[in-house]
């Protein structure tokens, strides 16, 4: 058990490590998104549903994407920072099955991109993201992530994983789904360190690459 774990991650807002956490799913779909959020649709699974409110789930959910960290000052102004910047957004309840009943499903949109994420705030102000773009991953944020969406390929996987070491980073943990065989993949990498802006743009100039995004890391410590 880590300090982390005992007394929570330090945040602004209502005390709760669920609001940390949502805040921090937020902060996925923001930096997916690559662009200031324009209108979002956000649907609150289970517990999530129910007491959010009382946490300060929906203020930390619009923090995030905002760009907001959840030690963020502006917190608690969340809706006030959203309507200054153009932000329109709305919740609902969601069954999203049998998934933690700290889950939210973010579908967000900029001026030219879209992005769907979904998410699970587990406690201590970890989350766990299931799904980008409508196919699953596994990722927690707290290592920076490479999400690189493409055509499935033979030998895709090795080309990429070459150019990461190429670029001296080592791959920490990688997860890769796929629509069908040869149809849309999604590849989540997490790593020591980011890629370098050159080496990012390498792998997107690709034939095959289709939309890529480096996460910085997420969790404190």
């Amino acid at each position: 058990m880590s300090l982390l774990d005992m007394i929570g991650p330090v945040m602004i807002g209502p005390s709760s490590s669920h609001t940390a956490g949502a805040c921090r799913l937020g902060l996925v779909a923001h930096h997916l998104l690559g662009e200031p959020p324009r209108a979002a649709r956000i649907g609150l699974h289970a517990s999530f549903a129910k007491t959010g409110r009382g946490h300060g789930t929906h203020l930390a959910l619009i923090a995030g994407l905002l760009g907001m960290r959840p030690d963020d000052q502006r917190l608690p102004a969340a809706f006030e920072e959203a309507q200054a910047q153009g932000l329109t957004f709305e919740f609902h309840d969601a069954d999203l099955g049998d998934v933690h009943p700290n889950t939210a499903l973010i579908e967000v949109s900029g001026d030219t991109q879209r992005v769907t994420v979904q998410g699970s705030s587990t406690g201590g102000g970890v989350i766990l993201v299931t799904h980008v773009q409508g196919l699953g991953v596994n990722f927690s944020g707290a290592s920076p992530t490479l999400i690189l969406r493409y055509t499935d390929a033979v030998g895709m996987i090795a080309r990429i994983a070459t150019t990461i070491a190429a670029d001296g980073v080592n791959i920490a943990t990688l997860t890769c789904t796929r629509q069908t065989r040869g149809g849309q993949a999604l590849l989540a990498v997490e790593l020591d360190q980011p890629l370098s802006p050159e080496a990012q743009a390498f792998l997107a100039r690709w034939a095959d690459v289709n939309w890529l995004r480096m996460l910085p890391k997420l969790m404190d410590g």
